[in-house]
């Protein structure tokens, strides 16, 4: 079981140091079902988590809204009938920081109580 659900964010300045090279593959292996996407050479963290219908999914985004809000980290949310994607990464570092990683496993946290998921 992933310990990084237990984790809290620290804040993230724009000289924070991204998660090295050695640090990525221990750190992905915590939160499985994961992807790496990268956008406009920025490294994200990416999942999709399917619903029986829209109702669901908003429920979702909003339980991910108030733990990101606790967490003052905030990802990309994208909800979809029946479906969210939900992206992490630090903006002000312009790639990933534990804290995405800490926030991802947090989300399948919130994914297993979330009601309707396919």
């Amino acid at each position: 079981m992933s310990t990084l659900n237990q984790a809290h964010c620290e804040a993230c300045r724009a000289d924070a140091p991204q998660v090295s090279d050695e640090e990525l593959p221990v750190l992905i292996k915590q939160i499985p079902d994961w992807n790496i996407e990268v956008r406009d050479g920025v490294m994200q963290l990416e999942k999709i988590f399917l619903f029986k219908n829209f109702k669901h999914a908003l429920a979702f985004t909003n339980a991910v809204g108030e733990i990101s809000e606790a967490e003052g980290h905030h990802p990309g949310l994208l909800t979809e009938w029946g479906s969210v994607t939900v992206t992490w990464w630090s903006h002000s570092i312009k790639g990933l920081h534990r804290n995405d990683f800490i926030m991802a496993a947090r989300t399948d946290e919130v994914a297993k109580d979330a009601e309707g998921r396919k």
